[in-house]
């Protein structure tokens, strides 16, 4: 069981919102930052957390540009999924970039990056990201396959089943982290910073509803064809460790 007590406040958590989300997911989350908002909650309960011990902030990174939370009123940042291009140079993501680096340079404050979260990471490390054009989009319930440190941190698991849903990657581990874990199309699936950092390029907040949505309307838009929607969606039920990924992020916020 987790606890809070070696600090006199709740763990607070600040969620940097990377997208605005899909019409859907928005009439249930009413922002895309709550849906990340969903699973820290319900992996702090996991956790045996109460209530009461977490208080998460969102920011929306996108439309309030250089708008960032202070250091000093936080404990941890989740960096959010995102449609956008992590490679990208224009002022938001300029200055994400900015951000992610002012947390890597000191030690209190945690990182947590999910897919594009996790790619901002591996950039503001020194990573090269961008296009997988060689093997193509990863979409869907995969199993990835974990690295020792990946099994260590995912408690005991070969295998991590979670929703994925990019074609834009990490291309190299950056200097001074531990992989978690890979696949056959993407190397970098997880970095690890003992005590500093934890990312993962799938998708432990998303639900089968919300990736449901996401493949309905890429595949209505041509960017999936029928037969990368039809294995998809015949993937989209399985059975995933998302929780258990929330719980773990929050474990590791608090240790």
């Amino acid at each position: 069981m987790c606890s809070t007590t070696t600090r006199n406040h709740p763990l607070r958590i600040a969620i940097l919102e990377c997208d605005t989300g899909l019409p859907k997911a928005l009439a249930k989350y009413k922002r895309y930052a709550a849906i990340s908002s969903a699973l820290l909650e319900a992996g702090a309960e996991a956790a045996g957390l109460r209530h009461e011990d977490l208080e998460i902030s969102m920011w929306d990174v996108v439309n309030d540009v250089g708008t960032f939370p202070s250091l000093d009123d936080v404990d941890g940042v989740f960096l959010t999924g995102s449609k956008y291009d992590s490679f990208a140079t224009n002022p938001w993501t300029n200055a994400l970039v900015d951000f992610t680096k002012q947390i890597l340079a000191q030690t209190r404050v945690k990182l947590v990056g999910v897919c594009f979260g996790h790619q901002i990471i591996g950039r503001a490390m020194g990573a090269k990201v961008g296009r997988n054009d060689s093997q193509g989009w990863e979409v869907s319930v995969t199993d990835v396959d974990l690295t020792t440190e990946g099994q260590t941190f995912f408690e005991g698991k070969d295998k991590l089943s979670i929703y994925q849903m990019h074609k834009d990657i990490v291309f190299h581990h950056p200097a001074g982290v531990q992989p978690l874990g890979s696949t056959d199309r993407c190397l970098v699936q997880g970095m690890f910073v003992p005590g500093r950092v934890i990312t993962v390029q799938g998708h432990p907040e998303f639900t089968e509803e919300i990736l449901v949505e996401i493949l309905e309307v890429r595949h209505e838009q041509g960017v999936f064809g029928d037969e990368i929607y039809e294995e998809a969606m015949a993937r989209v039920g399985k059975k995933h460790d998302g929780l258990m990924v929330g719980k773990r992020f929050i474990e590791f916020f608090v240790g």
